[in-house]
């Protein structure tokens, strides 16, 4: 464990080193987030829409019941703000680009192409590493802002529609404006900004260490996902608590 922690702080020293390269890899940095956006941009969509609808449909009614039909909006507003849009399209992104990202690495590294950029000194890490790292941190806070726009959304047509809340959009939406600041939502976006940092290293580092034949490129795979999805719930209790002591 010590091991694994030390070697994922190394790649991520190493990244940030090589962040003055960057403008050198602009275009493939682009091409990078035109590929995590293309793949993740309908799934979120669905996801988000969802999300928001199941958290309005199951507190809705309760809290009508209970004279509190104002809450909703709120409820809402800050359960996708703080926590599930980040956390669902973290998740999201550790499975679908995640995944990826291993695999493609690893299979450059079981034929021995990472080998060959060495050969011309080539920096992997500067050609490899970071234009996937910045590509996620450039996808990862804009889809979690389309998230929680969404999410939102989805709860104010189920508030809406269900006979049993019976909101207005107008109602839902200028409740969700009184329960919402700035600040939640700027918390919401830091925490994707750091998700999408743990995500692209631990994704690269698993797919630079893949060694033997095509089968560890699987293995690699499924460690590089689960332990990301680890990585993600640890890290936001842990940002979570920092935000609390703040306020």
């Amino acid at each position: 464990m010590i091991r694994y922690t030390s070697e994922i702080v190394s790649l991520g020293l190493q990244t940030l080193g090589a962040w003055p390269e960057m403008w050198h890899h602009r275009r493939k940095i682009i091409q990078c987030f035109y590929d995590m956006a293309n793949a993740s941009l309908l799934m979120s969509c669905v996801l988000s829409l969802f999300i928001g609808g199941v958290l309005a449909l199951q507190s809705g009614p309760v809290l009508v019941e209970r004279g509190l039909s104002f809450v909703v909006g709120q409820l809402v507003g800050l359960s996708m703000c703080k926590e599930l849009a980040p956390v669902m399209m973290a998740i999201l992104m550790a499975g679908r680009i995640g995944s990826a990202i291993t695999a493609e690495l690893g299979s450059m590294k079981v034929y021995q192409e990472i080998d060959a950029l060495w050969t011309m000194k080539i920096n992997p890490i500067h050609y490899l590493v970071l234009p996937r790292v910045a590509a996620i941190l450039c996808a990862l806070p804009l889809l979690v802002l389309f998230s929680i726009l969404v999410g939102w959304m989805g709860g104010g047509l189920v508030s809406w529609l269900n006979q049993e809340i019976g909101l207005s959009l107008q109602a839902y939406f200028s409740h969700l404006k009184a329960g919402i600041s700035l600040q939640d939502l700027a918390q919401g976006i830091t925490k994707s900004i750091f998700f999408a940092m743990l995500i692209g290293i631990v994704s690269c580092h698993h797919g630079l260490q893949t060694k033997g034949g095509p089968r560890s490129i699987g293995r690699s795979v499924t460690q590089s996902v689960v332990q990301s999805i680890v990585c993600i719930l640890i890290s936001d209790y842990a940002i979570t608590r920092i935000f609390v002591w703040i306020e």
